[in-house]
């Protein structure tokens, strides 16, 4: 069914890349769903999110505050040379006033673990591995699309699932507003940690799990400074699941924190909301 939201979604466009990355996502979410496919990968998480809250309209949008529904395919998995972790949010506020009316936004990474690729270790201290990033971001509404190639580092830290430093260029390949997308932007720079982390109290079990990223400032088309800005989504889980019919890592109930200072490069919009 997302495939198929997703292409009538993205049918009006014009442009060409919107035509690719439909494809794209078609096929990658049909490699996810076929089991001869899945049995190539060592492991695969695959989860649908939905959640509500109250979020901040930046200034350059009209500003206020909308309620919004967030529903999100995400989709991590493992391979011989690395893993890749994908996402894409569906977007939809009880304002009319163009910004997250029916958005759909994405991102997509594919990190190449070095130990892997060369049957050799790069363990440095707590650095269990070093990693080459190949990321593209994309909002279709907005048309813009950027990519993130870089590199990561995985860490092995007590408690934690995983927990990864990355980072990233944060190169505009955007159309523009001659095309009626956002402004394009010069190109910047990506500081991104993410992590997951488990925990029981009794026989109920949580996890906090999450990331918080830092873009460098960058000018737009038309000259105008677009702040840099500090973007955290820090997740609280319960597992509900194992609580209610003993089958774990199913079922969770929850709640995120999303802190955005200068949202979307606004100076004048900062967001704390869960």
């Amino acid at each position: 069914m997302l495939v198929i939201v997703w292409g009538k979604t993205i049918g009006y466009k014009k442009h060409k890349y919107f035509l690719v990355t439909a494809i794209v996502w078609s096929i990658t979410l049909l490699i996810v769903l076929n089991p001869a496919e899945a049995q190539a990968l060592e492991w695969a998480k695959t989860e649908l999110h939905y959640q509500y809250g109250r979020l901040d309209t930046p200034e350059f949008a009209g500003g206020g505050r909308e309620n919004t529904h967030i529903l999100t395919f995400q989709h991590a998995s493992g391979w011989k040379y690395g893993d890749n972790y994908t996402f894409i949010d569906y977007l939809n506020d009880t304002g009319h006033d163009g910004f997250n009316d029916t958005e759909f936004y994405g991102e997509y990474y594919a990190n190449f673990s070095m130990s892997k690729i060369s049957g050799k270790s790069f363990t440095l201290g707590p650095i269990k591995d070093i990693g080459l990033l190949a990321g593209i971001n994309f909002a279709i509404d907005a048309e813009v699309k950027k990519y993130l190639p870089g590199i990561r580092f995985s860490w092995s830290l007590p408690g934690f699932t995983f927990f990864n430093t990355d980072f990233t260029a944060y190169i505009d390949d955007s159309n523009g507003v001659r095309s009626g997308g956002a402004p394009r932007e010069s190109d910047s720079f990506m500081i991104d940690v993410n992590w997951a982390s488990p925990f029981q109290i009794g026989s109920h079990r949580f996890s906090i799990e999450g990331h918080i990223e830092y873009i460098g400032k960058r000018t737009n088309e038309f000259s105008d400074t677009v702040s840099d800005w500090v973007l955290g989504q820090p997740q609280v889980r319960y597992d509900l699941g194992n609580t209610l019919f003993n089958r774990p890592n199913k079922l969770f109930i929850g709640t995120e924190c999303q802190f955005w200072l200068n949202k979307l490069g606004d100076k004048d919009t900062d967001e704390i909301t869960a």
